[in-house]
């Protein structure tokens, strides 16, 4: 049976333990389930037990790293019963501490990284291993105490440089939650006259030419894929993509694009192939509408990627 955790991470002072102690607050989380904290520091705020009215909260500190071991936490999960479990992480131990000694059965379910907007750049300058280990696996980065001038050029510059799926977010001293909204610069040249899309890259190609396929209106582009040829499919053509990973195991999906090649019956399913083509956005039978077409140039047979499940990280 899966136990849900959801990881708190970030240094001292840089307002985990008030998120948590909010979000134990909210009754459209806390909706009577039995709550296990596991706080791996002491920081100015505490846990108040008496604040969670229902009574359904126990709070636990584990202050060496040497006792986050899977005994100990398995010994806390038999004592508390627990339904969930939150774990207020210290900044100063590796993540690799946490996920190898988790008991079976625990799985994280969200990951959200603290920093404190005053302090992050001296954290990443003196201990940049720390940071980079705290940004590489999380979903939201929350940059607190964040004054009007804050650079978010900057932050975002290497939030980027580690994670570029997780989502950066700033609470400013008065209160407010902003969104980061700068655009990342896609990491393949769309401009040159043949469009190299590299193996790690491929997912985040195919979103972008899925929200926005007339921006490759025209384009030579060439990337490598798998192919599959169902026996519907018409002579000289067949489709070309990646499996592709959102967010986890359960949500892997082939994402192929049809194309059209006067030697297809040289290839098969399950072939991985080195597709040079010609991208349009136009009718096919295939996608009964309009769809992505690819008219191929040359396609060439290849070594499956080391990482054969295409992802946004």
């Amino acid at each position: 049976m899966e136990m849900p955790v959801y990881l708190f991470t970030g240094f001292l002072e840089s307002g985990k333990t008030k998120m948590i102690v909010d979000t134990l607050l909210d009754d459209n989380f806390n909706t009577g389930e039995r709550f296990l904290v596991i706080a791996c520091e002491e920081g100015i705020e505490e846990y108040d037990v008496s604040l969670f009215k229902k009574g359904n909260v126990a709070v636990e500190y584990i202050e060496n790293e040497a006792d986050f071991n899977p005994q100990n936490l398995s010994a806390l999960e038999r004592r508390h019963k627990p339904e969930r479990i939150m774990i207020e992480y210290n900044g100063m131990w590796m993540l690799n501490t946490l996920y190898k000694n988790m008991p079976n059965g625990w799985m994280v379910y969200q990951e959200m990284m603290f920093a404190d907007a005053n302090t992050f750049l001296s954290y990443n300058s003196n201990m940049r291993q720390l940071v980079a280990d705290k940004l590489t696996t999380c979903e939201m980065v929350i940059f607190n105490r964040a004054k009007a001038d804050v650079d978010k050029e900057e932050f975002h510059k290497i939030v980027r440089s580690v994670n570029s799926k997780v989502t950066i977010a700033y609470e400013t001293i008065d209160g407010d939650f902003v969104y980061d909204e700068i655009e990342d610069p896609l990491p393949f040249d769309i401009d040159a006259d043949i469009v190299e899309i590299g193996d790690e890259h491929f997912a985040i190609w195919y979103r972008d030419m899925s929200e926005d396929p007339e921006k490759y209106e025209g384009k030579t582009l060439r990337f490598k894929g798998i192919c599959v040829k169902e026996a519907t499919f018409p002579k000289g053509k067949f489709a070309v993509g990646r499996h592709v990973m959102t967010c986890c195991v359960e949500d892997i999906t082939y994402c192929g694009i049809v194309c059209k090649w006067s030697g297809s019956e040289k290839i098969k399913t399950k072939d991985w192939v080195t597709v040079t083509a010609r991208f349009n956005f136009a009718y096919d039978p295939l996608y009964e509408g309009k769809g992505p077409l690819l008219s191929a140039l040359s396609v060439e047979k290849a070594k499956a990627p080391e990482q054969q499940v295409a992802t946004f990280y």
